[in-house]
């Protein structure tokens, strides 16, 4: 199972990674959101995740689920919420600005595309 786990989590990595080296900014913001995912599910299976075990001490448990992990999995995914939407703002606003998707496009080098005169 472990096994599995890994190489699910290695394949998300490995295409959020793929996606980052795109020239356009649309993958690159589905690559920073797929690595994210990659991330927080890493931390999940390091917290050993327990089915069915309380997060809080009682007397009757016979073990319990450890809240670290889930806590940070929760923080990670909030950061990255706010992180995708400034990365589509500013997409947004680069593709506004310079009528261009792609990466490395800057106002100039637009500009004299449209106009090669």
């Amino acid at each position: 199972m472990e096994m599995l786990v890994s190489s699910g989590i290695g394949l998300i990595a490995a295409c959020g990674v793929y996606l980052l080296l795109r020239g356009r900014t649309f993958p690159v913001i589905l690559g920073l959101t797929l690595l994210s995912h990659a991330v927080n599910l890493v931390l999940f299976s390091m917290g050993r995740l327990n089915v069915g075990l309380p997060p809080i001490i009682s007397k009757d448990a016979t073990g319990y689920a450890d809240p670290l992990p889930q806590a940070l999995v929760l923080t990670a995914i909030v950061i990255a919420f706010g992180m995708t939407a400034l990365a589509v703002v500013l997409a947004l606003r680069g593709y506004l600005e310079t009528g261009e998707d792609s990466i490395n496009a800057t106002r100039s080098e637009t500009a004299e595309q449209r106009d090669p005169s």
